[in-house]
């Protein structure tokens, strides 16, 4: 028989000790009660030499409100931001799609064995050529018609000083004396110097606006492969190869509808400029230039262009108004049917009701602007819908 005094005093190796009834105190009951830390409490106390930290404030509804106002404040500046920056943003904008515009014939000249900066070289000096083309037809024309104007004001005046219903309210409301006085006059002048200001004012910002968007573009193309692939890089691994499939195939239709549309335009501008100039309308290449220009804004663009054309061409006979009237009318038809379809045949692909939507809301956002950008970016947003939004929608 066993001895039960052995066995207490020998326990087994593998017996569970029994918990002890008296715990040892923690370090603050320990402390409280005046005893020694021992070396656990003295490894705390030289991790944090200034105390334990207290309570979380992550409830506390005062943090809460602060960093919402933090939130809202923030949100604010980020709007007046952007609105402060907007006109330079809309530069910005311009010029990434004159880029995107420009980069097909850049392609087509690296396919003929040129380098990309010389092709770069090449595009970016004909769209130099065009703006100074432009520049140059426009100004003369417009400074000798002022000049003009400003010789004829006297026989305008005679003229209506031999109106009878300009003589008669002369008489009643003494209007040329009160014109005399205002002329004579402090005001006047301070107008019209303001008005020179003003006038100036607004050609040095056009004028810096397009050298603004002539580098830009310019910027855009050189790096627009290295852009590309950074964006890609954005996008996680697993997803990567389809969102570059698919940024390429935007990337090529939003090129393709603005070099499509530049093309249309420059048929319109020299189908008119030797239409014109068989008429012998004056300033025959100002007015082009202004029916090229117009042709690029959707849907009225050509509209307007063939309204001041032809306003031009009543003013020379009636019968040279009217065949502008025809012409552009023809024209219309022959550009509608013929060439807009075989130059955008592999561009775009947006529905009509699409087109007038997104021009409408363009316009109203960004002017005229907008109402240009609007259909590639709707073709863009159609392309998305179609290859990410429906296959998802139906279970692919």
């Amino acid at each position: 028989m066993s001895d039960p005094h052995s066995a207490l005093e020998n326990p087994r190796p593998d017996a569970t000790p029994r918990p002890d009834a008296n715990p040892q105190p923690d370090a603050d009951a320990r402390r409280k009660s005046g005893a020694q830390p021992d070396d656990d409490d003295r490894a705390g106390s030289e991790r944090l030499p200034f105390g334990r930290p207290g309570r979380p404030l992550t409830g506390n509804p005062f943090v809460f409100g602060f960093v919402g106002a933090l939130g809202v404040l923030t949100a604010w500046l980020l709007v007046q931001a952007i609105s402060t920056a907007s006109s330079m943003l809309l530069l910005i904008l311009v010029s990434l799609f004159l880029a995107l515009g420009l980069n097909p014939a850049v392609e087509a000249l690296q396919r003929r064995n040129l380098s990309r900066p010389w092709a770069i070289t090449a595009v970016f000096a004909g769209v130099i050529l065009v703006f100074v083309g432009t520049g140059v037809a426009l100004v003369p024309p417009l400074t000798e018609q002022t000049a003009e104007f400003v010789q004829r004001i006297p026989a305008y005046v005679q003229q209506l000083q031999n109106n009878p219903t300009v003589r008669d309210l002369d008489q009643r409301y003494q209007l040329l004396e009160r014109l005399v006085q205002y002329v004579g006059s402090g005001a006047f002048g301070s107008q019209m110097f303001g008005g020179i200001l003003g006038l100036g004012q607004v050609v040095i910002g056009a004028i810096f606006n397009a050298l603004t968007v002539l580098v830009l573009t310019l910027y855009f193309l050189g790096s627009m492969r290295s852009m590309r692939q950074t964006g890609y890089r954005l996008i996680p691994r697993t997803r990567r190869e389809r969102a570059q499939l698919l940024g390429d195939a935007i990337v090529q239709r939003i090129g393709g509808y603005v070099a499509g549309n530049l093309i249309i335009s420059l048929i319109a501008g020299l189908s008119t400029f030797f239409f014109l100039s068989m008429l012998r309308v004056p300033y025959a290449l100002a007015l082009a230039l202004i029916v090229a220009l117009t042709d690029l804004i959707p849907m009225v663009g050509a509209f307007i262009g063939a309204v001041i054309a032809s306003a031009v061409g009543f003013f020379v006979s009636p019968a040279v108004g009217l065949g502008c009237v025809v012409f552009f009318v023809v024209y219309q038809q022959v550009e509608n049917y013929l060439i807009a379809p075989r130059v955008m045949k592999s561009s775009v692909d947006v529905p009509p009701i699409a087109t007038i939507i997104g021009a409408l809301i363009g316009g109203a956002l960004l002017g005229v602007i907008g109402a240009l950008l609007a259909i590639p970016l709707a073709a863009a947003i159609l392309l998305i819908v179609r290859e990410v939004v429906f296959p998802r929608q139906d279970g692919a």
